[in-house]
C-alpha cells in the first residue's frame, strides 16, 4: 500500500500500488469533485433566471442571478472556506454584464458578453501552447501531487499540450455555439437549448480528458505506479467553466 495527498482537501488516501484506476471510477471521481462546482455555478443560476424571468420579467431574472454570485461569495467568507480567486472575478464579471445590459437595455448584450469571455479563455489556452506551457500543466500540478520526473516526460508533456488544446477547442465551441443558438432562438428556448449543449459539450470534454489521461498513464507505466494519474479536469473546470458562463 503506499499514501498519497490530496492537496486541494489536505487528506492522505490509501492506495494499492498494484491496482490501476478505471475510466469509470475517475469519472466518478469529477462528479464528485466537480459536481457541486457545476451544480452551485450552473445550473441553480440558469434555474433562478428562468423562473424569475417567467414570473417577473427580465429585470427579476438580472437581480437573481447577481444575488446568487454574491450569496455564493459571502457564504465562503462568513464560513472561512477557502475563496477561489474564479469566484470572485466572475462575481464582479457577472456585475459588470449586468449593468452593461441594464444601462443599454438590451439582453442581446448580456447573453452576448460570455462569448467575448470564452473566446478570451480560449485564447489563453492557445496562447499557452505558443509560448511553451501549456496552461493545464500548470493546472495539473495544483491538483495532482506530480513529480518533476513525471512532469518532464514527453509523453505526459504531450498530453497536457493535447488537453491544452481540447479545452481551448471546448471553449471556444461553446462561444460559436452560443452565438448561433443566441441569434436564431427566443428568449426562453435558447436558455435550455444552452444550458443542455453547453453541459454536453462540458461532459464529452471531460470524457476524453479521462481517456487520453488514462491512456498516457497506461503508456508511461503511472497508471499502477506510487503517484496518481495525471488527471487535472477537478481544477480545468473552474478555469474553463467560469461561474455562471454555461447557465446565462
Amino acid at each position: 500500500m503506499y499514501r498519497w495527498v490530496i492537496p486541494s482537501e489536505g487528506r492522505l488516501v490509501d492506495k494499492d500500488v498494484m491496482s490501476e484506476p478505471s475510466k469509470r471510477a475517475i469519472l466518478a471521481m469529477v462528479v464528485r469533485r466537480s459536481g457541486p462546482h457545476l451544480l452551485e455555478a450552473t445550473l441553480i443560476p440558469a434555474v433562478l433566471f428562468y423562473s424569475c424571468l417567467v414570473a417577473v420579467g427580465l429585470g427579476a431574472a438580472y437581480v437573481a442571478v447577481v444575488g446568487w454570485a454574491y450569496a455564493a461569495l459571502v457564504r465562503r467568507i462568513v464560513r472561512r472556506d477557502p475563496v477561489p480567486p474564479i469566484l470572485v472575478l466572475s462575481v464582479v464579471g457577472i456585475t459588470i454584464r449586468t449593468l452593461v445590459a441594464v444601462v443599454s437595455r438590451s439582453s442581446f448584450i448580456y447573453f452576448f458578453q460570455p462569448v467575448l469571455g470564452s473566446v478570451a479563455m480560449g485564447g489563453v489556452f492557445l496562447i499557452s501552447i505558443a509560448v511553451g506551457r501549456p496552461l493545464i500543466a500548470t493546472l495539473a500540478g495544483e491538483f495532482w501531487p506530480i513529480t518533476a520526473e513525471v512532469h518532464a516526460r514527453p509523453g505526459v508533456l504531450r498530453l497536457f499540450r493535447r488537453l491544452t488544446l481540447l479545452w481551448a477547442g471546448v471553449n471556444l465551441a461553446s462561444a460559436v455555439l452560443t452565438t448561433g443558438l443566441l441569434v436564431s432562438l427566443p428568449l426562453g428556448a435558447f436558455l435550455a437549448m444552452k444550458q443542455l449543449c453547453g453541459l454536453g459539450l462540458t461532459a464529452t470534454a471531460v470524457f476524453l480528458t479521462v481517456s487520453m489521461s488514462l491512456r498516457t498513464a497506461r503508456r508511461e507505466g503511472l497508471a499502477g505506479g506510487p503517484y496518481p494519474v495525471p488527471i487535472p479536469i477537478p481544477a480545468v473546470l473552474p478555469e474553463a467553466v467560469p461561474y455562471g458562463q454555461l447557465a446565462v
